[in-house]
């Protein structure tokens, strides 16, 4: 995802979009926001509050938000941007793309209908679920698109051979967001089950579901029973564990009562020879389930939980309910986003390249992609410099890192091919039986995939996405066109600040995912394999397990730490970005000559305030609390104060000493690429 990778690459040569300023920044004066700063704030003390104090202190948090700063302005404004496309495709349709797309909004849009219709629309799928007698058909039922299952079974890349597709079997999530909020004690854990279960009850009466309250009830044991079983977010980052191709006869010793033959050909999945199942001991666990709890209490279970996931579909009062929840109570949000708003999400995931193959002739130029191509070009250059320099790195280690670094494939902007959406059903009445449709259109695309070799043409983000993604099994980034522009993208910024923001944080971030704790497994074929020798990964990794440890100690709301092993490899990406970054930035400044003050600044300093402003965010408590239990993204301010404490350059910027809260001692500080 954006700026999500492991080790971030710096620029080998400037490029003539950072040097050519012949426009105004978009963010002045010179890249920055400098009224955002609080220079009463000293430097070493708490970095993230000098580089943007006034602005955490006057800037709230808009009631319909988890959050506010860089990564929630930006995506306002590409919605603002989809919405005119969005709303001109449901009044004048150009083509049949376009109807599509505006008969889905005008459905989602439709509010007196949708309360005319009452909870009607429900009745069909649910019936399905009535009709169950048999512990088979229960699971039929379940692998069927749009209906709740405990195991999820779908379509990825073979790690073996990425040039076909596997099916894989993983644990599905639960009515709660990770498997900590059913088994944490304490209050504050002990209100979210509370209101959890009266959620469930809830639901169930506005849909005429007698005896609501033991049925809630049920649902939440089994799934606290479910949960218990599951595997952590920390064990589901490592490839190599969750890597476990079985054979029919294997996964009908592992997991009997999932009837995986029949169950795979009433899929259509019929010709898989082999499964690869994600988590063993969870899948086991919840076939077990499947056996020994009442099929009427499976049956319960998934008429709650497709209640609640149709809920944003029917009648205010189910909407409202779902909101109160997942948004209020977990989340912390005060207000419901505007209707329009969230029609823009679903429609991103319905119909999403309908829409971006718009978008981009609206808002992306051959000038945008030159600009971005060029950019990426240095980024890999330099990136091959950081290999052939590493100390760290044996001979045989360093030719496969360079070998895969050769084979790395960047698409920039959007798809070479869109998605057909012909054979999506859009009903301009009904908003449920469309979003069932998309659940089984999205199927059906798999299905045809599936017997093909693997589609590197592929997109898993729209180009109106502001994001972006590195994928192992292709070694492919992903850099759709939204995220190229400011404040992550200005051609007309100081140098500094967009080595410090494009460099470290963004394009060259996602590219170092293919070399980060997880994506370092994965070869230049895309084969999760070990290349690395026993000393040059023993070496890696100490330096690893350090950051981990200094993260474990970090405690951003009171009584939730950072889970240092989760979010190990963004962490290793941010601190990695920054020394990559930094360097090439020295070396621009070695071609080009120390460059003058900026409002005071040196340009060393305005590199690592650049830094620090692109992590500009805010977010509520139980935002964060959701974020630290499951998330392996460290909170923004710890990934400013909690990587800078370990880069040299930096103390020497800000004169920062012993004494100061974020020094530390050289012999304690960690670095991935110096």
């Amino acid at each position: 995802m954006r700026r999500t990778a492991l080790i971030a690459l710096a620029l080998a040569s400037v490029p003539a979009l950072l040097t050519a300023q012949t426009a105004t920044p978009r963010y002045q004066p010179w890249g920055l926001e400098l009224q955002n700063m609080d220079r009463t704030v000293k430097p070493g003390d708490d970095f993230y509050a000098y580089a943007l104090g006034t602005w955490l202190r006057d800037h709230p948090i808009p009631a319909d938000k988890v959050g506010a700063g860089y990564n929630y302005d930006l995506p306002d404004e590409i919605e603002g941007q989809v919405r005119q496309i969005v709303e001109t495709a449901a009044a004048r349709p150009a083509t049949p793309d376009a109807r599509k797309v505006g008969d889905f909004y005008a459905a989602w849009m439709d509010e007196k209908a949708i309360e005319a219709r009452g909870r009607a629309p429900l009745a069909p799928w649910l019936a399905r679920i009535e009709a169950v007698t048999t512990r088979p058909q229960l699971v039929r039922l379940m692998m069927r698109p749009g209906y709740p299952a405990p195991v999820n079974i779908g379509i990825s890349t073979d790690a073996d051979d990425p040039t076909r597709y596997m099916v894989d079997a993983g644990q599905a999530r639960l009515g709660l967001p990770t498997r900590d909020y059913y088994l944490l004690t304490g209050e504050r854990y002990d209100t979210i089950r509370r209101a959890y279960r009266q959620y469930l009850v809830t639901i169930q009466e506005l849909a005429g579901v007698s005896d609501a309250a033991a049925k809630a009830d049920r649902i939440l044991a089994l799934e606290t029973r479910l949960s218990q079983d599951q595997w952590t977010p920390e064990q589901r980052r490592d490839p190599v564990k969750t890597h476990n191709p079985m054979t029919r006869a294997q996964l009908t010793q592992l997991a009997p009562e999932l009837d995986w033959t029949p169950t795979l050909a009433a899929m259509g999945l019929g010709q898989a020879a082999k499964v690869n199942v994600s988590e063993p001991s969870a899948i086991a666990a919840a076939s077990k389930r499947l056996g020994d709890v009442p099929l009427s209490t499976w049956k319960e279970w998934m008429t709650a939980r497709f209640i609640s996931s149709a809920a944003p579909f029917l009648p205010h009062a189910f909407d409202q309910a779902n909101f109160d929840f997942y948004s209020k109570t977990l989340r912390g949000v005060p207000e419901q986003r505007a209707r329009w708003k969230r029609g823009m999400a679903l429609i991103d995931d319905a119909l999403g390249e309908a829409v971006g193959a718009i978008y981009v002739q609206h808002y992306w130029s051959p000038t945008t992609q030159a600009k971005a191509d060029e950019l990426v070009a240095d980024l890999q250059a330099a990136y091959k410099d950081k290999i052939t320099a590493a100390t760290w790195m044996d001979d045989a280690t360093r030719t496969a890192a360079l070998a895969k670094l050769a084979t790395f494939d960047p698409r920039v902007g959007h798809p070479a091919k869109w998605i057909d959406y012909t054979t999506l059903p859009v009903s301009r009445t009904d908003p449920l039986a469309n979003n069932m449709a998309v659940a089984d259109f999205q199927w059906r695309l798999q299905l045809q995939r599936f017997p093909k070799p693997v589609d590197r043409g592929l997109w898993y983000m729209t180009p109106q996405t502001v994001n972006a993604y590195y994928d192992p099994t292709m070694n492919q980034i992903t850099l759709p066109a939204a995220i190229l522009q400011p404040p992550f993208f200005d051609a007309n910024a100081d140098p500094a600040v967009n080595y410090a923001e494009t460099g470290a944080t963004t394009i060259g971030h996602e590219m170092g995912h293919g070399f980060d704790d997880q994506g370092r497994q994965f070869d230049e074929k895309g084969r999760l394999r070990d290349w690395w020798s026993k000393d040059t990964a023993a070496k890696y990794t100490v330096q690893a397990d350090r950051l981990a440890a200094q993260f474990d100690q970090y405690e951003p709301i009171p009584g939730v730490r950072i889970k240092g092993r989760l979010t190990l490899g963004e962490n290793l990406a941010d601190l990695g970005g920054l020394e990559t970054a930094y360097a090439a930035y020295r070396r621009y400044v070695a071609r080009h000559g120390e460059p003058p003050l900026r409002d005071g600044l040196s340009g060393d300093q305005r590199f690592f305030l650049a830094y620090a402003q692109a992590w500009q965010g805010k977010r509520r408590d139980e935002s964060v609390r959701q974020q630290l239990l499951s998330d392996p993204h460290s909170p923004d301010k710890y990934r400013v104060n909690g990587i800078v404490r370990n880069f040299a350059p930096w103390y020497q910027a800000f004169g920062v000493k012993p004494g100061d809260a974020l020094y530390l001692p050289p012999a304690q500080r960690v670095s991935v690429w110096q």
